[in-house]
């Protein structure tokens, strides 16, 4: 699964909201007239990413039509590029799909203003015990409305040349802070030019998130205060400028792939690069592995991503977009997409981990998926995260950049968050 940059997606998300704040619909719009439940529903859903993803879902809206006869479901594709735009008329028209999916936190921000549906009313809450927990509670809103569920995942993974060890000497991929400065060295002692290298999240909030909870710290304090000023919040800081400063980490993102193929022995990459490297560089084939990323002081929490999947308040067959939004948990609905995928080539991470080891890649790589899922931890689900995760990249940024020290970085992005929680 191709992903936009995190510094893109960002810039998406808060101009969603700020647009939504200013047409969406909000809780005193008078709710849309539901059709015939006996009639036949012909349901839209807009789905952000790419059309072999579509095509998956298609697969798993096919085998629920097939027994529900009087349901129809055609999903269609958003690029994350113009998902703003399309969701943004569709809310402020009240006149668009009957389900929508984006950004993990997207739903709870339509939900506020009154363009979803709060799918506890549905049962949905039966398929908590199923998701990640922490990605679950990211797709949840703050007072425990439930406008959105996980529909997949994506987290983030070490990249690494087996070749290069080899050369280094490196028998092991480093499994700790220590152990990755050690074998950045021994890497540079070895003739390797580049070691090291972040592909998702270089220079942005997604590339801190690692090393501020491998800290011990988090974004937010569990009341949703912004609690950058700890000493676990400097620590991952000044640790991330270190890979950047001391130990060589190129400042301009390179993709994973390139990366490695233009000698980069390490790289922090997202797992769907593990599905196009061998075909965009057949030179690599056998000389490249994956791993979780190195733990931190207080453990090895990755990042973990993906989109959420909800029904719009504005849908005249909420009934039956519900009850799809259910199935999409079924065993059924996740082996259709899984099968899609891997017959497309395409990247999917079901929201369920226990079905993860049935994903697209090749069982070595969904083991090290499902290892660094099971101890993952998702983006901050409080209010005016999705506003201030753009300005918080920038001052993290200016730290990495040498404008600003690690204090004044993290106290200033603090300021922003604190602004913006209302």
């Amino acid at each position: 699964m191709r992903r936009t940059t995190a510094a893109a997606r960002a810039a998406l998300i808060t101009g969603l909201i700020t647009g939504l704040g200013a047409g969406c619909a909000t809780s005193g719009t008078p709710e849309t007239r539901q059709a015939d439940a006996n009639a036949p529903a012909a349901i839209t859903w807009w789905s952000t990413g790419g059309d072999d993803e579509s095509a998956a879902f298609q697969k798993a809206a096919d085998l629920y039509t097939k027994s529900h006869p009087n349901v129809t479901i055609k999903v269609q594709t958003l690029s994350w590029d113009d998902a703003y735009a399309k969701l943004l008329a569709a809310s402020t028209s009240r006149s668009g799909p009957d389900i929508v999916s984006g950004g993990m936190t997207w739903t709870i921000q339509f939900g506020l203003r009154g363009g979803m549906v709060d799918l506890r009313k549905y049962g949905v809450e039966q398929l908590k015990a199923q998701a990640q927990p922490a990605q679950w509670k990211s797709a949840v809103s703050p007072d425990g409305t439930v406008y959105g569920i996980p529909l997949d995942m994506s987290t983030e993974a070490l990249y690494y040349r087996t070749d290069l060890f080899e050369k280094a000497g490196i028998k092991e991929p480093p499994a700790t802070w220590d152990e990755l400065t050690a074998d950045i060295r021994k890497l540079k002692d070895a003739g390797v030019r580049t070691p090291f290298g972040i592909d998702w999240g270089n220079l942005d909030w997604i590339g801190y998130f690692n090393f501020l909870y491998q800290a011990g710290g988090s974004f937010y304090t569990p009341g949703c205060k912004p609690s950058l000023g700890t000493p676990e919040a400097e620590r991952a800081l000044s640790f991330w400028i270190d890979l950047h400063h001391k130990y060589g980490a190129p400042t301009d993102t390179v993709t994973t792939s390139d990366a490695l193929d233009a000698g980069t022995a390490m790289v922090y990459g997202g797992n769907w690069n593990a599905l196009v490297i061998d075909t965009s560089k057949p030179k690599l084939k056998g000389k490249w592995a994956v791993a979780p990323l190195p733990a931190g002081p207080a453990g090895p929490t990755t990042f973990i991503g993906g989109r959420a999947v909800g029904v719009t308040s504005y849908s005249k067959h909420i009934q039956q977009a519900a009850d799809f939004v259910k199935y999409l948990y079924t065993d059924e609905a996740v082996d259709a997409v899984n099968a899609e995928s891997k017959a497309r080539n395409v990247s999917y991470l079901p929201p369920r981990p226990d079905k993860v080891a049935d994903s697209p890649f090749q069982p070595q790589q969904s083991e090290v998926f499902a290892k660094i899922i099971s101890t993952g931890a998702a983006a901050p689900g409080c209010p005016g995260w999705d506003e201030s995760a753009g300005d918080v990249a920038k001052h993290l940024q200016s730290a990495i950049l040498g404008k600003a020290d690690v204090k004044t970085a993290l106290g200033e992005a603090a300021k922003v968050m604190e602004r913006n929680a209302g």
